[in-house]
């Protein structure tokens, strides 16, 4: 997607991989809406450590990060011995998988690189197959986001309202995203219409992230309040719901998603209006049983507890100048703990259609998208 960078608009992917210094380019997703930087990550581990850190985060986002992160791994090793040569590869795919157990992607992407890697005689032929591999990841990632769109776009009638939750927007992929997928591509087909962003509390996703997306597109939309979605479906402002996720259950068609999501789809089932979850296939785990079993991530009640922002100082000469350096401030009582759960699960009663690269399904007909011998 074009981002405007000092007046210009330039073409930017969310996550990339410099083969010469071995690192991994990431957009700083923290400093968004106030500043645009792009990060390099030098080692697995500080790879690892921005998918935790949230530096990267959206499902096909920290999916690519993670295939460059293994082959970023896999070229830390010096040597010819390839039992060795496993060995790290095992620890450093452990190191990955475990930055954001919620997520499927990293474990879908980390896997296509292993099984390409395999057809590598030699350490050295290994590690270059793992860099071809995760590029391969990458660049499939955009395009079932593109495809995403055009089967999405008919959703999105003129003068339609939507409401969207968290970010799944080209931020959260490689490019284009998901849920916001439909809407740019109703946009380039010539609609208009508005969307509601969900502010996603605690780390504020929509306010900061999907807000800032859609005023770079040019697309209409209002911030709300996340508990003001339920005034406004009855009130009859909002049309559609689209949402991405983290982790589809193919078997049971149950989604794990950003926390607030469930509360989303209980409402928009309760006012009768069509609620789509938007994913590519690597999202999709052919293996849990049940949305029990999916590993919900707690992070730290400090998210919860307060609010990172940026603060206006006065200068001398009377101006205010923006400070682009994150403040966190408390907002909560100072004795008081907080429970965060970062992700909850919506069972598939409350899912009108699921829009994958392959068009739009309904959660119990996934089964049929299922690759042969996975």
């Amino acid at each position: 997607m074009n981002v405007i960078v000092r007046g210009r608009a330039r073409p930017f992917r969310t996550v990339e991989f410099d083969a010469r210094k071995n690192a991994v380019l990431l957009i700083e997703q923290r400093l968004l809406p106030h500043r645009f930087e792009q990060v390099a990550t030098r080692t697995h581990r500080d790879t690892a450590r921005a998918i935790t850190d949230m530096i990267v985060r959206g499902a096909g986002a920290i999916g690519a990060t993670a295939a460059y992160g293994l082959a970023q791994g896999a070229r830390e090793f010096r040597g010819n011995n390839l039992d060795r040569f496993q060995l790290h590869i095992a620890a450093v795919y452990e190191t990955l998988k475990e930055a954001r157990p919620t997520a499927v992607d990293p474990i879908n992407a980390m896997n296509d690189v292993l099984r390409a890697m395999r057809a590598g005689k030699t350490v050295r032929e290994q590690q270059d197959l793992a860099v071809t591999a995760a590029r391969s990841f990458a660049d499939e990632d955009v395009e079932h986001c593109r495809a995403i769109g055009l089967h999405g776009a008919p959703l999105i009638t003129e003068g339609m309202r939507v409401l969207t939750h968290c970010n799944a927007g080209w931020l959260a992929f490689v490019d284009t995203g998901t849920a916001t997928a439909p809407l740019y591509a109703a946009q380039a087909q010539g609609r208009s219409f508005h969307v509601f962003c969900d502010e996603t509390r605690p780390r504020c996703q929509g306010a900061s992230l999907t807000a800032w997306e859609l005023s770079q597109q040019g697309i209409s939309h209002d911030i709300i309040a996340d508990n003001a979605a339920g005034f406004l479906m009855q009130r009859g402002e909002i049309d559609l719901v689209i949402v991405g996720s983290d982790r589809v259950l193919g078997r049971t068609g149950e989604v794990a998603n950003k926390i607030g999501t469930y509360t989303k789809a209980v409402l928009a089932h309760r006012h009768k209006i069509p609620f789509y979850v938007a994913i590519p296939e690597s999202t999709i785990d052919w293996n849990l049983k049940s949305g029990r079993d999916i590993p919900i991530e707690e992070r730290s009640g400090d998210e919860v507890l307060g609010a990172w922002g940026v603060v206006e100082r006065q200068r001398a000469n009377g101006k205010r100048e923006k400070e682009t350096e994150r403040v966190y401030v408390r907002i909560a009582n100072p004795t008081s703990t907080a429970r965060n759960p970062g992700f909850d699960v919506t069972p598939p009663e409350l899912i009108t259609g699921i829009i994958t690269p392959q068009g739009i399904v309904r959660p119990k007909e996934l089964r049929r998208l299922r690759p042969i011998g996975s």
